[in-house]
């Protein structure tokens, strides 16, 4: 563990007490322990402005050829009190930090040059929000093919124009897939839009010119010039600045950067475009998704010029895709590209450029440069993008010539407003980073790849059988047979060995930097949907126990060895089951108000589902079986009467209103704000889950799969974590660290301070009465680890729960392979019967101070059954839903020979811990029947059921 500065490699100024270092391959504090920062994409919902789902084409084209619309409101609406709803339930989650979505429309979509300072605004008041919840933050500048006009996210519509394209004519040509137009402009169905059909647009022609443009232009395009420059430059220099105006802007706030927002990623998902390209007449060689019809890149020149072209038709199954033959697709005419009467002499009536006179409007870019004649459809120069032109004699390397020279641009621009920016560098899909120096990276930087299982992506099914698809892609295999992996053991063994070649990318290409997983995530509208109750009659309604299986394969591939940081994707706040997360009918949020659980006498079901039907009454007998909490209706208002916890004497019903005014659940968060009857309406609290009477519920209403994502996992390590593991069916959790006498001298130093911990975790108001030790601190998840999350919440005055000033429970030290059962170590429930109350709670130690129930996910009396084993010399102790652990470290002179390492001149040592649930685990968690676990047979050990 290395003694870390305390002033900034960058600017030679004092650093924050929340900054993170990023060295020897990990994140660190500033004390020296290694972090590990888990959390989800916010937000998928962000590549559409509010209510303008990918589905819906009313208004699509005449909004955008008028300029766009404001993006206010994404990712969370602060201005109905669901924002910090959402946030408690990410926080309560142990989520630490958030990959923030934001585009390029977003910020100009009105014009060149034309900035939403107001969306800007609104994004800092939101990033200031997600500080006050603890969360620590990278921005991610987001697209998809381009822009939502060509079947994706990401740029404004006029970049589209600027490229000399009519975006209306896309779907005629076959120049992309788009969702409110599929399968024909005439006649759209949107329903039917083939799962993951829209990342073919990667290889149609609106994407492949466009990105070629926008990274290659100068050398592919030169003709091309708007404005009097190259469209390259003309489309970089406005994307650079969009996002550095935002990135000005959040500087200016003056307590975000480096205490919040710790980082930019690049873009996200670029693509090669043409470039590289070997035969334009052949297919690209890395073309793993083939699904719909399939034109190669001279056909698509063709169809974008209006020639009927018969294509090869693909399907993509569990054996994955399979040509099923050909289609024949007719413009009967229609081009792709803008009629010149459009701009006449050259300027843009609506955008106000000026286009060179070289570059003719009507006719495909790639034959104004001699690639084809448009007249007999033949290929001029098939191979016209296979080198690079400064050096013919070679392949194009793409991320080397063309990505790195974009990406130092545009992280100059970046660092001028945040000098001590993380650099998260993602190159394409599963493409290795080139190499950066030092002088590139500044010993701020963080390799983000991202990864999903594919085949569960594509066929909306977890699968007996998988593939190790990386390998394959890195030519590890002679053949597909050779990457296949058979049974579960197999596939989650293969998962973690493919994220382990990450991890071997970073220190390859950037040297000693850690790795964070981008995007990984599940799809949840498997099986033809049967978890929303769409088949056998709703028998599989709330059952997510497959998906459950596909996620924690997934996540279980980032423990191990790996240790591997990762944000998931996604959360939607909007995300329904009739269209997912509103973008290319993708499903992968969390969570979803569809799947919030009914209650009993309820007027209103809020699973999607008829009130009146059979699916509606299974789920109402299901929500009793589970105990959840009851709520009635006011026949005289025909209303739902909120839970005493969440009303109030007075007509504001608001969900905060029970706050006392001096009392706070969250650092930074006015309460006098939080309680305003305009806050936080009835509406919001039903529609958020929020109405919940006690937290494991509220932790797990909504969420889908929530026990692969609700893991236990180390916060902070003094030292380095080498084995991680945590079996959901038995709720097992082990960890293995190694320390060093480095780490106990780098303590020391740290200790003497007294100011490092793991941000965003409350200090206990014991701290200061343990001494200076630094523990290593642990997430342990109530989903997982409560103490009785089904029996009835007596009121308070019932209740056996003691306030934390009676408690003051030593630190227990074991002995080698001993064990300790501890249940809610900070609320002293020693039986089976304790309870938590449902509406007096301490929240961040503040005493009596009444609060909702998801405003208490910070709180230390949350009660959890624990039984730890440790190794010798260990002690703990639980604040909340961290378990800190403190653990003997090595002394320079070794006192036993045979149990160290030397390493360097270091002594090494490990330690061990490991916590399970006493009394077994809680059961079903992910299928929407859960129950404690009873007494089992001998083949329910031997294969417990998820």
């Amino acid at each position: 563990m290395p003694r870390v500065p305390s002033l900034s490699r960058v600017t030679g100024l004092p650093l924050p007490n929340g900054y993170v270092h990023t060295c020897e391959a990990r994140f660190m504090d500033t004390s020296g322990r290694s972090l590990l920062l888990r959390g989800v994409n916010l937000s998928g919902s962000t590549k559409a402005p509010l209510d303008s789902p990918s589905q819906t084409l009313e208004g699509f084209w005449e909004s955008a050829e008028a300029g766009g619309e404001s993006f206010v409101g994404r990712p969370l609406n602060l201005d109905d009190g669901s924002a910090d709803i959402h946030l408690a339930r990410l926080r309560g989650w142990g989520f630490n930090m958030l990959r923030y979505v934001v585009t390029w429309e977003a910020l100009e979509h009105e014009g060149p040059g034309k900035f939403d300072y107001e969306f800007m605004d609104y994004t800092v008041r939101v990033l200031r929000r997600c500080k006050d919840f603890g969360f620590r933050i990278f921005m991610d500048p987001h697209q998809d093919l381009w822009s939502r006009f060509s079947g994706g996210s990401g740029a404004p519509f006029w970049t589209l124009a600027a490229c000399g394209f009519q975006p209306r004519n896309f779907t005629a040509t076959q120049a992309t897939v788009l969702h409110s137009e599929y399968p024909s402009a005439e006649d759209p169905d949107p329903a039917s839009f083939p799962a993951m059909i829209w990342s073919t647009n990667y290889f149609r022609l609106a994407a492949q010119t466009v990105f070629t443009l926008f990274f290659a232009g100068r050398d592919f395009a030169p003709k091309c010039i708007i404005d009097g420059v190259n469209i390259q430059d003309y489309l970089n220099l406005h994307y650079i600045e969009a996002l550095g105006k935002l990135a000005d802007r959040i500087a200016a706030a003056g307590d975000l950067n480096d205490e919040c927002v710790i980082g930019w990623e690049s873009m996200n998902e670029p693509g090669e475009g043409y470039l590289g390209h070997e035969n334009l007449n052949d297919f690209a060689s890395d073309q793993a998704m083939k699904k719909g019809s399939r034109p190669t890149p001279a056909q698509s020149f063709r169809l974008g010029m209006g020639m009927e072209q018969t294509v090869e038709y693909w399907s993509f199954g569990a054996l994955g895709p399979k040509r099923e033959g050909t289609i024949t697709v007719d413009p009967k005419g229609i081009k792709a590209w803008m009629d010149p009467e459009d701009e006449p002499d050259g300027v843009n009536p609506r955008w106000r450029w000026k286009r060179g006179k070289e570059w003719k409007l009507g006719t495909c870019i790639w034959a104004l440069h001699d690639v084809w004649d448009p007249e007999s459809g033949y290929i001029l120069i098939p191979d016209y993008f296979k080198a690079p032109p400064f050096d013919p004699s070679r392949r194009i390397v793409f991320v080397a010539d063309y990505w790195r020279p974009h990406w130092r641009h545009y992280s100059q621009r970046i660092r001028s407003a945040h000098p001590d920016c993380i650099h998260f560098i993602q190159p394409p899909v599963f493409v290795c980073p080139p190499r950066l120096d030092d002088d590139d990276l500044r010993g701020r930087a963080c390799y983000a790849p991202h990864y999903y299982d594919g085949l569960t992506l594509v066929t909306r099914h977890w699968n007996w059988f998988n593939a190790d698809a990386l390998g394959l892609l890195r030519g590890k295999y002679s053949n597909v047979l050779q990457s296949l992996r058979v049974g579960e053991w197999a596939i989650r063994r293969s998962l973690q060995d493919q994220l382990a070649m990450f991890l071997d990318d970073a220190k390859e290409a950037l040297g000693d930097y850690p790795t964070l997983i981008g995007e990984i995530g599940t799809p949840f509208d498997m099986d033809g949907k049967r978890s929303y109750g769409y088949e056998d009659n709703g028998r599989y309604l709330g059952d997510y126990t497959q998906q459950q299986k596909a996620l924690d394969a997934s996540l279980n591939a980032a423990d191990g060895t790996n240790s591997l940081n990762w944000t998931i994707w996604t959360y939607c706040t909007d995300n329904n089951h009739e269209w997912g997360d509103g973008w290319n009918l993708e499903d992968l949020s969390l969570w979803s108000s569809d799947d919030l659980l009914a209650r009993e006498g309820s007027s209103t079901y809020q699973m999607g589902v008829d009130s009146g039907s059979d699916v509606a009454t299974t789920m109402n007998e299901r929500s009793n079986s589970r105990l959840l909490p009851d709520f009635t209706s006011d026949p005289q208002r025909n209303t739902p009467v909120l839970p005493q916890n969440l009303a109030s004497d007075n007509a504001s019903l608001t969900t905060l209103s029970t706050f006392e005014d001096d009392a706070a659940p969250y650092p930074g968060i006015s309460l006098r704000d939080m309680a305003n009857p305009s806050v936080a309406s009835v509406v919001t609290t039903y529609s958020t889950g929020a109405y919940a009477s006690n937290l494991y519920d509220f932790l797990t209403n909504g969420a889908r799969a929530v026990g692969a994502f609700v893991r236990p996992w180390p916060i902070a390590v003094v030292g380095v974590p080498t084995q991680m593991s945590f079996n959901i069916a038995r709720a097992d959790f082990k960890l293995t660290v190694r320390v060093s006498t480095a780490d106990a001298q780098a303590i020391q130093d740290a200790s003497r301070s007294a100011t490092s911990r793991a941000y965003g975790s409350p200090r206990s108001s014991q701290d200061t009465e343990k001494g200076d030790a630094i523990p290593t601190e642990i997430y342990i998840p109530l989903v997982h680890y409560a103490a009785d999350p089904f029996l009835p919440r007596p009121r308070p005055s019932q209740s056996t729960y003691r306030e934390p000033s009676d408690v003051s429970p030593p630190r227990t030290s074991l002995r080698p392979g001993t064990a300790m059962s501890v249940s809610g170590r900070t609320t002293a429930i020693s039986d089976s019967t304790a309870v938590l109350p449902s509406s007096t709670i301490s929240a961040l130690g503040h005493g009596d101070s009444q609060a909702p129930v998801w405003a208490t996910w910070a709180g230390r009396d949350v009660p959890l059954a624990l039984d730890i084993e440790a190794s010798e010399g260990s002690e703990w102790e639980l604040d909340g839903q961290v378990l800190k652990w403190w653990y003997p470290l090595p002394h320079s002179s070794p006192l036993v020979e045979d149990s160290k390492a030397e390493k360097g001149g270091e002594w090494e040592e490990e330690r061990w811990i490991r916590i399970r649930r006493r009394g077994g685990s809680i059961k079903g968690i992910g299928s929407g029947f859960v129950y404690l676990e009873e007494a089992s047979s001998f083949w329910e050990k031997l294969c417990p059921k998820w």
